[in-house]
């Protein structure tokens, strides 16, 4: 089994704009050169889109991270990630760390069965130590729900980490982060800093996003010291392949019983709580 950890999708009306609004952004931080030699999206953004991409690539099933970048989209966003739950999709809530009934929102997705949140710190302009954050981190764990986020820089934001591994570490020490989930293996172009405050910790580390950016001696030296009990598979869908993810993890000199871990264990474990479905 396969399961793709960090997914995005859109409302069919607005998949197209929101795409091309992102893409955008990494126009403007990484330049004309960057977007016009990279493939920027492998698929376009809807529900329909990313299941074709899943029976394309062999995924069994996604996890779906709804962003919210403002309060009051929370609703909204929120009755989405609910109507689009499968078999095949799973999807998380979303809400803003300044929200002031952050609370109410928080039991609210307990109560209606979601798995976990999607917090995006950069989006958000939000820090990860900031105690806006971590009530809500706190309040997540107490019931029971994960919490995964935007870790390091973002290729189409500008400003200061919100969440670097130096910040998430803050966090470490005011709570155990064993709900925790820092995409992007720990903080995006920040692998170094992973190695120095996160790596052996109880957190969780995804793999979306890395696989032209870091070195598969690096990839693998955090893999092996964080344990792959604490790796998985993603690919920050639309704009990763799985299949190029896939290809990345079988580059690397991984025990079966590693891949097994992150490309499906770890996860089943999570989203279902026992071995195995």
């Amino acid at each position: 089994m396969l399961i793709d950890f960090h997914t995005h999708i859109f409302p069919d009306e607005i998949a197209p704009r929101t795409i091309q609004a992102l893409i955008q952004g990494i126009r403007r931080e990484q330049g004309e050169d960057y977007v016009n030699s990279h493939t920027m999206n492998y698929s376009d953004g809807t529900i329909s889109g990313l299941l074709r991409s899943m029976d394309e690539n062999g995924v069994d099933m996604s996890v779906c991270l709804p962003i919210v970048t403002k309060e009051s989209q929370t609703p909204s966003i929120n009755r989405f990630a609910k109507t689009i739950r499968t078999d095949r999709l799973s999807s998380f809530g979303s809400l803003h760390p300044m929200q002031a009934d952050w609370e109410a929102v928080l039991e609210e997705l307990a109560e209606n069965g979601f798995r976990g949140v999607k917090l995006h710190h950069q989006f958000q302009q939000c820090p990860i130590d900031s105690k806006e954050s971590i009530r809500i981190l706190r309040k997540a764990k107490e019931l029971g729900l994960l919490v995964i986020f935007h870790a390091g820089h973002d290729i189409g934001l500008p400003g200061d980490v919100m969440a670097s591994p130096e910040r998430i570490r803050n966090v470490l020490t005011e709570m155990n982060g064993s709900h925790l989930i820092a995409a992007h293996l720990g903080g995006w172009q920040q692998w170094g800093d992973v190695g120095k405050y996160l790596v052996g910790s109880e957190i969780f580390l995804d793999t979306a996003f890395i696989q032209d950016f870091i070195p598969s001696e690096q990839c693998l030296r955090i893999i092996r010291n964080h344990g792959a009990s604490r790796i998985l598979f993603a690919t920050d869908s639309p704009w990763e392949s799985p299949s190029d993810t896939k290809k990345f993890l079988d580059s690397l000199p991984l025990t079966a019983e590693e891949y097994r871990m992150i490309t499906s264990e770890n996860a089943r474990k999570l989203l279902f709580k026992q071995e195995t479905l």
